[in-house]
């Protein structure tokens, strides 16, 4: 069933009086963002990708942080996760991929601890041809 633009902005503004921690500002066009995710019309198909705010710096848990090795060691291995399932397509994935990648070794991890982990991301979901495609 279709809704109209009005019906929908209708349906927000009642949300935003009942709660006012609600923000949601209705627009229509080919791509919006939506907390961490960029999702765009592409020709009548939808596409996603982690949508990355302009003003934040690539931040995760530096890693002379004096915090337990084991939670050093799965941040790689999660930011590859949440990549994956935010990302519809391989080229944005890869893309994001680099970024961890860069983020990581800008709070001092390690490249042989973030090959480490990441290796393990690709083989425990089958993708170990990936690694050869993405090093092309």
């Amino acid at each position: 069933m279709n809704t109209s633009f009005d019906e929908i902005t209708k349906e927000l503004e009642k949300a935003e009086q009942k709660d006012l921690n609600i923000k949601i500002k209705p627009i229509i066009h080919e791509t919006v963002q939506f907390l961490d995710i960029t999702i765009m019309n592409a020709n009548g198909q939808l596409k996603t990708s982690i949508y990355h705010k302009p003003s934040a710096d690539p931040y995760y848990l530096p890693h002379t942080s004096d915090y337990p090795h084991a939670i050093h060691r799965n941040i790689p291995y999660t930011a590859l996760l949440r990549a994956v399932r935010l990302c519809s397509n391989l080229h944005d994935f890869h893309l994001e991929q680099l970024c961890i990648n860069v983020s990581l070794l800008l709070n001092n991890y390690a490249p042989k601890l973030i090959t480490n982990q990441f290796l393990p991301f690709f083989q425990v979901n089958k993708a170990n041809f990936l690694i050869k495609r993405f090093n092309k």
